[in-house]
């Protein structure tokens, strides 16, 4: 063997250790919480400590606000000022997320599900309205099939009922893919978290600097352990099955610009040929979040289905 292949050899070898390393350690890491809004507290629960933003009257009935995967609490700043004027409204970053701590595991839909019914039992929440985004959506149900008693009605904002109808592309599924999404995750510029997250909008979205902020707070085992969770909650039973056997009433709704999931329209279909009597909306001039691109008319539509 010539010297040039020993060199080759030894070099890519050196380079599978050091990213066995990389795994090892980006796959292990974890955060304490800290507050990152303004108004934010720490709730040190029996899952973790949780970072919850409050306000509007406290006697005004309850609105539970719960993000999408990557995001945080600021995802809905252009809602809660609407919802405050007379409802006490409770933000929540999901463990992994925000200020909230990120641990190294505890990140499937019921998880999350129970760390937010401690926080509402310790903030003194009852018969909520619980508002979901994508993620949030399937904690939300997952709140609801649990907790029943905290929660009067469910919001879901862009999730699909099944995972068929949604889909990545190639570099947001090498993020998930062992080893290279370890690596990935340690050189990511914000240039490509920006990218990444232009998907969640409609085309042409300006992504604000916050939300590339909240992205680079979470650690790889949040970011792929939600991830897979999220997929693991679907698979297991659609969503639209599981506010059947919850019971209560739901509203959901979804962008008609939608990059995530294919065909938004089809999608709002199946949860009523699943559900009778859910109420749904397709809005436009909105991709995969209304909470950030339309909140006026989100706003409306979760205060209006409220009030029934």
């Amino acid at each position: 063997m010539g010297r040039g292949w020993k060199i080759g050899i030894g070099l890519l070898a050196a380079l599978i250790v050091l990213l066995g390393i990389n795994a090892v350690l980006i796959g292990g890491e974890t955060k304490g919480a800290t507050v990152t809004v303004p108004g934010g507290k720490i709730l040190d629960l029996p899952s973790g400590q949780v970072q919850v933003v409050e306000g509007g009257p406290e006697s005004g009935p309850p609105i539970v606000l719960i993000h999408c995967f990557t995001c945080a609490i600021d995802w809905w700043d252009g809602v809660r000022p609407i919802l405050e004027r007379r409802h006490r409204v409770v933000a929540i970053d999901l463990l992994g997320h925000g200020g909230s701590e990120k641990p190294d595991s505890g990140y499937g839909a019921a998880d999350q599900a129970e760390m937010v019914a401690e926080a509402m039992r310790r903030l003194g929440v009852r018969r909520a309205e619980v508002v979901g985004h994508s993620l949030g959506g399937e904690v939300a149900v997952a709140l609801a099939q649990r907790s029943p008693r905290l929660v009067d009605r469910v919001v879901i904002l862009d999730t699909e009922a099944n995972p068929d109808e949604a889909s990545l592309d190639l570099s947001g599924k090498l993020l998930f893919v062992p080893i290279a999404g370890e690596a990935i995750w340690r050189v990511k510029p914000d240039a490509a978290i920006r990218d990444g997250l232009s998907v969640a909008f409609a085309p042409g979205f300006d992504v604000p600097d916050a939300f590339v902020t909240d992205v680079n707070r979470m650690t790889y085992s949040a970011y792929d352990d939600s991830g897979s969770g999220f997929d693991d909650y679907l698979h297991e039973a659609p969503l639209d099955q599981r506010m059947a056997e919850a019971g209560q009433p739901l509203l959901v709704m979804m962008g008609a610009e939608e990059q995530l999931i294919d065909d938004p329209a089809e999608s709002l279909a199946e949860y009523r040929r699943g559900l009778p009597g859910v109420e749904t909306h397709l809005i436009a001039g909105s991709g995969h979040s209304p909470n950030v691109e339309k909140p006026a008319e989100t706003a409306r539509l979760i205060l209006e289905f409220g009030s029934k």
